[in-house]
């Protein structure tokens, strides 16, 4: 047996000159946008990744933050540093390709 969609509970019992009134609205229409090449800042960001750095990697990331702060004036999280660092590699994935830095990291290790 098979339930009423909601829209047949709700729909209107007299006829009615004005526009149809949905229980249920239609979902927005998707706005493709274009993906965004820069780093994103300072914005609430909806996705999540845990990435495990050994102690050496955290201390050198905590250096560079307070080598940002101490010696340029710039107040930065760890998250905005990894960010513009992550920004700064794929830039240069796309535009060198094979001759990028990450590509030769990678195929050494």
């Amino acid at each position: 047996m098979s339930m009423p969609a909601a829209d047949d509970l709700f729909r209107p019992t007299a006829e009615s000159s004005g526009p149809a009134v949905r229980a249920v609205p239609d979902p927005p229409a998707v706005v493709a946008q274009k993906p965004q090449k820069g780093p994103t800042g300072r914005v609430r960001h909806e996705e999540k990744i845990t990435v495990y750095v050994s102690s050496a990697e955290l201390m050198e990331l905590e250096k560079a933050r307070l080598t940002l702060r101490g010696e340029h004036g710039m107040a930065v999280d760890r998250g905005r540093l990894v960010r513009e660092a992550l920004h700064l590699v794929l830039g240069e994935l796309e535009a060198e390709g094979e001759g990028s830095a990450l590509v030769r990291r990678l195929r050494e290790s």
